[in-house]
């Protein structure tokens, strides 16, 4: 839908990661993917990476303050099994990302191989068994 009026747009600005241990998980995604922590609150309920324009955040699994209001989040029921969101990051050496990532903790899935519409991909799984897609740019 196009604004009128020069009404500015929605920015993405967020990204909330749901996890088990807010200061830990924190502190893989900075040694795994390579992110420095921004923000990370005296209750250990909140913890942001500097990540560029779009923050990834994290809070605990339960909270009463947004589980009344939102519902309770749903974990996968067995390790075969994976959430409905992934999270991709770029990068020049997808093979460097990718050993860093499983040096740091993170669960192999899939190593980095060349896929057909031209970028080269590996996934892993991090301490809370969310998948992180690890990737090339793909150009157009």
């Amino acid at each position: 839908m196009a604004s009128s009026g020069g009404a500015v747009g929605p920015a993405f600005a967020y990204t909330v990661v749901y996890v088990r241990d807010v200061a830990k998980s924190a502190a893989f995604y900075a040694a795994a993917f390579g992110y420095s922590v921004r923000r990370l609150n005296e209750s250990h309920k909140w913890a942001e990476l500097e990540s560029g324009s779009t923050t990834i955040a994290f809070t605990p699994l339960h909270q009463r303050e947004t589980d009344a209001l939102t519902g309770a989040v749903q974990l996968p029921d067995s390790p075969a099994e994976r959430g409905p969101v992934e999270i991709c990051f770029d990068y020049a050496d997808v093979d460097a990302a990718y050993r860093r990532a499983v040096d740091s903790g993170a669960v192999p899935v899939s190593a980095p191989e060349q896929k057909s519409w031209g970028q080269k991909v590996g996934y892993v799984r991090d301490i809370d068994g969310i998948i992180v897609r690890i990737g090339s740019h793909v150009r157009e």
